[in-house]
């Protein structure tokens, strides 16, 4: 049985999803496993390839969920990004501009808070 964190991780990504197509985008994959590393939604859209971090949270929230994508986070998602880009399927993909994103989502009894913060980081490439 999922915790109580992983119900609503689940649901922001659902949210987010929704919120992503609504401005335009294609989801390519959800959660999708890259070694040790997971990206939580690859979308589409008219300007390149997103690697998206989804960030949820019930209020009331000490920091800004978005807080938590910190540096080690942004490595390894850039590494799970690379693996998804360089398979033999992916090859037309490879030459597509990328960016990584980050959406927050919080709950508040019915409300939904979502924001979203296109090209949150640029990779670092070692």
């Amino acid at each position: 049985m999922p915790s109580a964190s992983q119900i609503t991780g689940r649901r922001g990504e659902d949210e987010a999803c929704l919120y992503l197509v609504r401005a335009g985008h294609t989801i390519i994959e959800r959660n999708w496993r890259g070694g040790h590393t997971e990206i939580d939604i690859i979308s589409l859209a008219g300007d390149g390839i997103h690697f998206v971090e989804v960030k949820s949270r019930k209020a009331p929230v000490m920091a800004a969920p978005e807080r938590n994508v910190d540096r080690k986070k942004m490595q390894h998602l850039q590494a799970a990004a690379l693996r998804w880009l360089h398979s033999p399927k992916r090859a037309p993909m490879q030459e597509m501009e990328i960016f990584f994103d980050v959406i927050s989502v919080v709950f508040d009894n019915d409300s939904i808070d979502i924001q979203y913060y296109p090209q949150a980081f640029v990779p670092i490439y070692v």
